[in-house]
């Protein structure tokens, strides 16, 4: 058991809305009905009056207070798309906050919110991808287009085909990341000092988001926090909503707390992924791929935030652990009038890796040449490590081809296609089909270094700082054993502390699957400084020369190299002698209570690259196109491993968020721009019973580009289920002529295709 998980399992835990902030106030937001309306009047009298209402704020108040849009809006985004912290004069999609109330309570605060009175001047709505590109409507006069950003890269020269060229039109679908965990947030001010609590990723990146709308010094400003619900990626960025809680609380003097709902969320919240590829796989009858061109585009929302860099990773990473030489993409990024996107786990590496594994089961389909057998003639060889790719991406090390092979030999591959070819000759309605995907990953590639420290305490335990901030990953665990295995300690006694910023000074996000590669490596090495600090300490004591003296990580215990049954002094007494003989000074950080304490900031050589194969295996019957999901096995090198189960967990974790991909999960809106899967009664999210139990394999080629040898793992099954299920499905239905199918791949979806 990771050792963060009986408080967790106890419910002894930390979450924003259950911090204990007397005389607490309460915020709700009215948020827009519209998709794309002029706000032609706030009405906020008869809310003011109501019971228990202690303000209500509008974009005038801001105004009035000179505060601005929200901070870190790109320059490579025309100016006009500034997103506003409220919404003046233009709603720009459903779920867009207009006002706030703040009330006693939140029954107080939801009834005032029914009172507040919008006037809108509807607009003409973009919504979908035609609609953006036509310019018919543009959501933005001053910028004259819906397109707002473009881009390509790959290689130098031009597409040019070859005797086999396939082109197909493919939908990677919108997604809610849907953390249990809301955006909740809460912030009060001692004295002139702001204190923001956040369900969030890391709190330097908001404590610098929050000083710069606020035009305050970060040192005037502490942002926490503790037990996060799920994030996904959607929570690295701060939302205006938890941005706008200083400016309440300073309004009415009071801690503000805001909690929104399921519904509220699943609007407000970023969505991601949402891009349509149009896409040319070029080669030979004989198997071999010689080209590959892309047209990624995408859906920005109403505000663009993140989506261009995710269709620029999506291209950036083509082909995947492929040796296609002529690789080129373009990405083109348009506004609708919907929830602007976000990064979401994987963050456009999910959809490089579908574009890319749909295109070569197409290729396949066409030249009659069996899948596994593509792949085996036109993946990289292990020889060639590492490998650039030919938008200039290094694969710093693996074997893909045994990958390839191990994934095959796991799931029976030839016994399946046996299996098939008997039911296919037998008539059965209920036909099998599997689907492989071979994929490649970039981790550890969000920028800047991550700040780990470690102290030795009086009684010998010890504490690490850390600015790296879990919500789900297992940091508390994986620190705990970087540390124990490098000094002895036990992992009871070896104190995990994030999420203060006025307790750790540096800190980014968690993301990218960054964790173990920067914030691992910082807080291994901080240890080994502090290893060697000790370790002059205890030579002094054992009366013998540093260079003789060696660590026991087995007791924890300091001895004369060559005699482990000699003297030897523990960590506790080093720290009592180093504390008493410091007498006061803080001499290399010593004081009453602290013997040692050493910090470094690290980052990487580079980017890691992790990959893996992938295989599922599903029954379909076809008179229903009823979808039974009965194997998925997984092939995944993550480098070197610290813990086992942990990566395990997030193999499970980023699989089962795949199958939700491919099978379930869409957010729709109609033509109005209206959500219409706004809860979880409507958007489809998989249990346990949706899922097979899966059958995860690792392997392990460290990276060269951090001490650890890590690389990241928690996106990794996002990227290969979600194609091979998609092209296990229609695997099993190539026979009756089905070619494609867009995801998710539903039992309508199916059934439709048989009955076209």
């Amino acid at each position: 058991m990771r050792v963060e998980d009986p408080k967790l399992l106890r419910g002894d835990t930390s979450f924003v809305a259950d911090l204990p902030m007397p005389n607490t106030t309460v915020v709700t937001y009215i948020t827009s009905v519209m998709a794309h309306a002029e706000i032609t009047g706030i009405d906020v009298d008869e809310a003011l009056a109501s019971p228990g209402v202690l303000a209500v704020i509008t974009a005038a108040d801001l105004a009035e207070a000179g505060m601005g849009p929200v901070p870190g809006h790109l320059p490579m985004f025309p100016a006009s798309t500034e997103r506003p912290v409220l919404a003046s004069t233009v709603a720009r999609f459903v779920g867009e906050p207009i006002a706030a109330v703040v009330a006693e309570t939140h029954a107080q605060a939801a009834d005032a919110a029914e009172l507040v009175l919008v006037d809108y001047e509807p607009l003409t709505p973009v919504i979908g991808f035609d609609a953006a590109l036509s310019d018919d409507t543009v959501i933005y006069s001053e910028h004259g287009s819906n397109t707002i950003a473009d881009g390509e890269g790959g290689a130098d020269t031009p597409y040019v085909a070859d005797e086999v060229v396939v082109e197909a039109t493919l939908s990677n679908q919108r997604l809610a990341p849907c953390p249990i965990e809301t955006r909740v947030a809460a912030a009060w001010w001692d004295g002139d000092r702001l204190v923001h609590h956040a369900s969030c990723q890391g709190v330097h990146p908001q404590r610098a988001m929050l000083a710069g709308w606020y035009g305050m010094d970060k040192k005037d400003i502490r942002v926490t926090t503790a037990d996060v619900g799920g994030s996904f990626g959607a929570k690295a960025r701060m939302y205006p909503e938890e941005m706008l809680l200083g400016f309440i609380s300073k309004k009415v003097g009071r801690p503000v707390r805001w909690t929104p709902t399921r519904s509220q969320d699943m609007t407000g919240l970023g969505h991601s992924r949402n891009q349509r590829h149009e896409v040319k796989i070029t080669g030979k009858a004989d198997g071999t791929i010689t080209a590959l061109d892309a047209h990624i585009i995408t859906d920005s929302g109403a505000y663009p935030i993140a989506a261009a860099h995710m269709a620029k990773n999506t291209g950036t990473m083509l082909p995947g652990p492929l040796d296609i030489p002529q690789v080129t993409w373009r990405m083109t990024a348009v506004v609708t009038n919907t929830t602007p996107m976000v990064a979401y786990r994987g963050a456009g590496r999910p959809e490089s890796g579908a574009l890319l594994d749909r295109a070569v089961d197409l290729f396949a389909a066409e030249i009659g040449m069996d899948p596994l057998d593509v792949r085996r003639k036109n993946t990289v060889a292990a020889s060639k490590m590492p490998h650039t790719n030919p938008s200039g991406v290094v694969y710093d090390s693996g074997d893909f081809p045994l990958a390839l092979e191990q994934v095959a030999g796991h799931v029976g591959y030839d016994e399946i296609r046996r299996e098939q070819a008997a039911q296919r000759a037998a008539g059965s309605t209920k036909i099998l089909g599997i689907g492989l995907s071979t994929f490649i990953d970039r981790t550890a590639g969000v920028a800047g270094t991550e700040y780990g420290s470690l102290q030795l305490n009086a009684d010998g335990s010890m504490k690490v700082l850390t600015g790296s901030s879990p919500y789900g990953q297992g940091h508390y665990t994986t620190w705990a054993q970087l540390v124990s295995e490098r000094t002895g300690v036990p992992m009871d006694r070896i104190e995990i502390f994030h999420g203060d910023t006025d307790i750790v000074p540096r800190g980014g996000i968690t993301g990218g699957s960054r964790s173990a590669q920067k914030a691992g490596s910082a807080v291994a090495i901080a240890t080994d400084q502090l290893v060697a600090e000790a370790s002059k300490f205890a030579a002094d004591m054992l009366e013998a020369a540093p260079g003789d003296v060696v660590i026991d990580t087995v007791n924890g215990q300091f001895h004369v190299a060559g005699s482990p049954g000699a003297a030897s002094v523990s960590w506790t007494e080093i720290a009592a002698a180093r504390i008493e003989a410091a007498e006061g000074d803080n001499a290399n950080g010593a004081s009453d209570q602290i013997a040692f304490a050493c910090e470094t900031d690290f980052d990487t050589e580079g980017p890691s690259v992790p990959y893996g194969a992938y295989a599922a295996v599903v029954e379909i019957d076809t008179e229903t196109g009823a979808i039974d999901l009965q194997r998925m096995v997984s092939v995944d090198d993550a480098g070197t491993m610290i813990n086992e189960t942990i990566v395990r967990g997030q193999v499970h974790g980023g699989i089962g968020q795949a199958i939700g991909q491919a099978l379930y999960e869409e957010f729709v809106y109609d033509t109005d721009g209206n959500p219409t899967t706004s809860n979880f009664m409507d958007y489809g999210i998989p249990g346990p019973t949706e899922m097979p139990s899966f059958e995860s394999h690792l392997t392990e080629t460290p990276s060269p580009n951090n001490p650890l040898g890590a690389k990241g793992i928690a996106e990794s099954g996002t990227i290969g289920a979600v194609p091979a299920v998609q092209n296990a499905v229609i695997d099993a239905l190539a026979h009756l002529g089905v070619r494609h199918i867009d995801l998710p791949v539903t039992p309508l979806k199916i059934w439709t295709a048989l009955n076209a």
